[in-house]
């Protein structure tokens, strides 16, 4: 079975991929009502967090930190989502989102009902900040 991740992996667009190490890949995701959308990925494909040794998912639990700290920096959202689900891509990776209580599903999941028409203009506002997003995010994980 051929897994979405591992493609993306292989070939990663420049402006998707933010940050890579040896093990752990971060990407944006090009999600229209949720720019700074990120996703930290483990670069093997492996199933479950339980299946890398603690030492690697400190790892991965590291970058996720930093993502988030960056995202808070810059983006200053009301809320940062972070979730790991896996059933449709079982392979280990975390989505880290800034949430607004402006934005389209708040307080609501991503993928659950909308309760409002976007805010275009806070959500274009949002997307101008991704260059420093993405810059604070390397800062972060370079260090």
């Amino acid at each position: 079975m051929a897994c979405d991740l591992c493609n993306l992996l292989a070939s990663p667009p420049a402006d998707v991929l933010v940050w890579r190490d040896a093990q752990v890949s971060v990407v944006l995701v090009d999600e229209p009502h949720y720019p700074g959308f990120a996703r930290v990925i483990w670069n093997a494909h492996v199933k479950e967090m339980t299946d890398l040794a603690p030492a690697e998912r400190d790892h991965v639990m590291r970058v996720v930190w930093q993502v988030e700290a960056a995202q808070r920096a810059v983006m200053a959202p009301d809320k940062i989502n972070v979730a790991s689900f896996g059933n449709m891509t079982p392979h280990v990776h975390w989505h880290v989102i800034p949430r607004f209580a402006s934005d389209v599903h708040f307080p609501q999941p991503t993928w659950g009902p909308a309760q409002r028409e976007p805010h275009l203009q806070e959500v274009a506002a949002r997307r101008a900040l991704l260059p420093q997003l993405r810059a604070a995010i390397i800062a972060n994980l370079d260090q």
